[in-house]
């Protein structure tokens, strides 16, 4: 794996770098930081129009192709672009389901009047997207999926009953991408529908669920009697585990590597904080954030190296394992991390601040509470563990039902 930067990579990269710090000035400098995992709430509306301008100036969508709207970047400048965003700490986006994951679902899966009809409002940030998979009993088992979906003969139409569940902004979003049985009697990833559904409609109920850190980014999304158009079926009707598993594969793909500067950040705030009150003098807190740092090195040398080789056709985005490596270890640095911070805060990040309700974290209690669900959400250590015995290295399936 070679690293080194082209000519033509380094000037991408300065072109990233000169335009943030030409924009991220002003109004938009106040929103450096706000946004991301557990904080979606923050600054909701203004963070929209930062990217509607990012938009403008074709800075969204730019691994999609030129056809489409993207500006059709290499997977390294694609790295080099979410690094440099994240480098200069710019604010969270707000349509990364739409963006990173359904639109190059229907770039590869979808009819051509559905490229035409819901990629541009993707690119431009003036739709947004909810992903609709888990459900209570169908969570890390997502071909248990149990909300069903019939055509209605007289209107062509769809129409939906279930329950989803841990729906990412769905409160916020304008459509959702379901998965859905849509063949009677079917079990298990037979029979299953990618279907895309308006939100704003009266057979949906949507109920956000409160977290320990006080946002409520997840909720519940109840169908009862929704309707879609009998063509918002991505792929073949009965045929949407492919489109599903498809999907995923583009989750864990080149933004992820942004997140890492992010954690390198908070990183630094804590080492800060173990400065200013004194407990870097312990030589094993000392010893512990200098493993971190060494971890997180590591952790992006891996995921380096992971999308050499899927570019390098070595690799598959969607099963070869790297994804699920990288998300283990990436998941469970993070966690560490939270637990880290809490150490070095002390007694200290057992106080909750202010008297307003609901309560008031700061950063570090913050960033632990939410890093417990890391490990958790996008794939359990426990599926991405099994994905790995299974899929790569052959073992026996895990008994079911045991």
């Amino acid at each position: 794996m070679d690293l080194t930067e082209s000519p033509e990579d380094l000037a991408f990269r300065e072109e990233v770098r000169t335009w943030l710090g030409e924009h991220l000035v002003g109004e938009w400098r106040d929103l450096q930081g706000l946004g991301g995992p557990g904080r979606d709430h923050e600054a909701f509306e203004e963070r929209r129009a930062w990217n509607q301008l990012l938009a403008e100036h074709r800075w969204t969508c730019v691994g999609w192709p030129e056809e489409h709207g993207g500006r059709g970047l290499s997977l390294w400048q694609q790295v080099i672009f979410h690094e440099e965003y994240a480098r200069a700490d710019a604010p969270h986006d707000i349509n990364h389901l739409g963006e990173t994951l359904l639109g190059p679902t229907l770039i590869a899966f979808g009819s051509d009047e559905q490229k035409q009809r819901f990629l541009p409002p993707i690119r431009e940030v003036t739709e947004l997207w909810a992903q609709g998979y888990s459900e209570p009993n169908a969570g890390s088992d997502l071909a248990n999926v149990q909300t069903k979906a019939r055509l209605d003969d007289s209107t062509g139409e769809w129409v939906i009953d279930g329950q989803k569940v841990w729906t990412s902004n769905a409160h916020l979003s304008d459509w959702c991408f379901v998965i859905a049985r849509t063949e009677a009697g079917s079990q298990r990833h037979h029979g299953l529908s990618f279907l895309l559904v308006p939100l704003d409609q009266e057979g949906v109920e949507i109920r956000p669920i409160e977290q320990l850190t006080s946002g409520s980014e997840f909720n519940e999304v109840f169908f009862t009697g929704a309707r879609t158009a009998g063509d918002l079926v991505v792929g073949e009707p009965g045929k949407g585990w492919g489109v599903a598993m498809g999907l995923l594969g583009f989750e864990r793909g080149v933004s992820t590597l942004g997140q890492t500067v992010g954690f390198a950040r908070e990183l630094d705030t804590v080492i800060a904080r173990a400065k200013a009150n004194g407990s870097i003098d312990d030589p094993v807190v000392r010893d512990r954030l200098a493993q971190l740092k060494v971890e997180l090195s590591a952790t992006r040398s891996f995921a380096l190296r992971a999308l050499a080789l899927v570019e390098g056709g070595q690799d598959s985005a969607a099963g070869g394992g790297a994804g699920s490596i990288f998300k283990l270890a990436w998941a469970n640095w993070h966690r560490k991390l939270g637990e880290v911070a809490m150490d070095v805060a002390g007694a200290e990040g057992l106080l909750t601040r202010g008297t307003s309700t609901p309560y008031e974290l700061d950063e570090h209690q913050r960033l632990f509470l939410f890093s417990r669900s890391d490990t958790i959400y996008g794939g359990s250590d426990e599926v991405q563990k099994n994905i790995l015995a299974e899929r790569v290295l052959g073992l026996p399936r895990e008994p079911k039902g045991a």
